[in-house]
């Protein structure tokens, strides 16, 4: 097994359920830990990995489809998004919003989902 990791991914959001958080976007930071099954011979190519470029660009497009109301919400379609590559056994995501109490660095959730195995 091999863990692939996105740390502190900042990105602007339309998140949130109180009426003043629906004018705009908010600052979400995002960190995913995938637990992934590592490929016998790597052999240095790309598309023998799990690839954290495509992680990023796959995150952005779920953040950017509109307005969530939840923090698990967007949490938990990161986190299936992440389950269809097969190679992946486990992600764990964590957002955090960032800009919701002046005198807290951030608030949010972390969850895990972890592949079936039927």
């Amino acid at each position: 097994m091999m863990k692939v990791l996105v740390r502190d991914l900042v990105l602007p959001a339309r998140i949130g359920v109180y009426q003043h958080e629906k004018l705009g976007t908010q600052r979400v930071r995002i960190n995913l830990e995938l637990v992934a099954t590592e490929h016998p011979a790597i052999k240095d190519e790309l598309n023998n990995v799990v690839n954290y470029a495509d992680l990023v660009e796959q995150v952005r497009a779920i953040v950017d489809e509109g307005h969530i109301n939840l923090v698990e919400t967007l949490a938990d379609r990161i986190a299936q998004a992440c389950l269809v590559d097969r190679r992946v056994q486990s992600a764990k995501v964590r957002i955090e919003k960032l800009d919701v109490f002046p005198e807290a660095d951030s608030v949010g959730v972390e969850i895990e989902r972890v592949r079936n195995s039927r």
